[in-house]
């Protein structure tokens, strides 16, 4: 894939998107559409109206819960099924129908259990398990707090989730303020589970998600594109801004990183667009969609 960065849009165009006919655009929402704020900025909003104007319409693709997504998909007026928990869960929200479900199995999320409450693991993580859209923990941190926090939702509290696993997660989620040790875990949890038996990303530094093997959002958006919208690949364009991003970027016609993802996700982009703080979102519309 030919990446090119937004230091030369025109060349862009040019030489990679000049025949692009972008008729859906696929956005995630942290480091994406919302920076710290936690906000989608207006210039951003301004510029996904614009390509609604000219009939592209517009999906979220995020690792948030479908709860904690539900306003910005509301903010940028989607009318499009809200991929959600990396694309473990699809749901339109006209219907309130649940177009695609794929959760973890209690004894693969058990397993996962076990692995992070390892003496030398467990004071240094806080453990998240998703179940029907809610947030279970065995003890409140200081890391859920700002997880709650920023999501907006309420935590409850299980302290035994070995016993009292009220169901399968269709998300587990580890945090830890230091990325260093969430590199040693991601690279023990892809020696104990090959890619078919358990998808392994991160959406932030400091957060380490596993989901169903099936469930990424590449897989999401293709079946969104081809299966409900009569799309192509080449008909998409998708920004993020992390490694939970990569292969919904590799799908897309036109994928695009944010200037803050990191170099391995720049790597497989297109095009790299201006930081979230900078409103990148707002210039890679203007680029791809609405012309320049």
């Amino acid at each position: 894939m030919q990446n090119i960065t937004a230091s030369n849009p025109a060349t862009a165009t040019d030489r990679a998107f000049g025949t692009a006919d972008i008729k859906l655009l696929v956005l995630d929402i942290d480091g994406t559409i919302a920076g710290l704020s936690n906000e989608i900025r207006e210039p951003v909003k301004q510029a996904i109206l614009a390509a609604q104007s000219r009939g592209v319409k517009v999906a979220v693709a995020t690792g948030r819960m479908y709860r904690s997504a539900l306003r910005f998909h509301s903010d940028i007026g989607s009318t499009l099924p809200l991929i959600c928990y990396q694309g473990a869960w699809i749901q339109d929200m006209a219907t309130q129908k649940r177009l695609r479900h794929l959760p973890l199995s209690k004894q693969t999320a058990l397993e996962l259990l076990d692995y992070f409450e390892q003496p030398d693991l467990r004071p240094l993580l806080s453990i998240h398990f998703y179940i029907d859209d809610k947030l279970y923990v065995p003890e409140i941190t200081a890391a859920t707090r700002i997880y709650a926090e920023r999501s907006g939702i309420e935590p409850i509290v299980i302290e035994d989730l070995r016993r009292d696993i009220p169901g399968e997660p269709t998300k587990v989620l580890a945090l830890c303020q230091n990325s260093d040790v969430l590199d040693g875990l991601q690279i023990s949890m892809r020696e104990r589970y090959k890619p078919a038996e358990l998808y392994l990303t991160r959406s932030v530094a400091t957060f380490f998600e596993a989901t169903h093997p099936s469930a990424n959002k590449g897989d999401a958006v293709q079946y969104l594109a081809e299966e409900l919208l009569g799309l192509q690949a080449a008909n998409v364009m998708a920004i993020g801004d992390n490694f939970n991003d990569l292969e919904m970027i590799s799908y897309a016609g036109v994928g695009v990183a944010m200037g803050n993802a990191p170099d391995g996700v720049k790597a497989v982009a297109n095009w790299v667009a201006p930081d979230v703080e900078d409103d990148g979102v707002a210039l890679a519309i203007e680029q791809f969609v609405l012309g320049g």
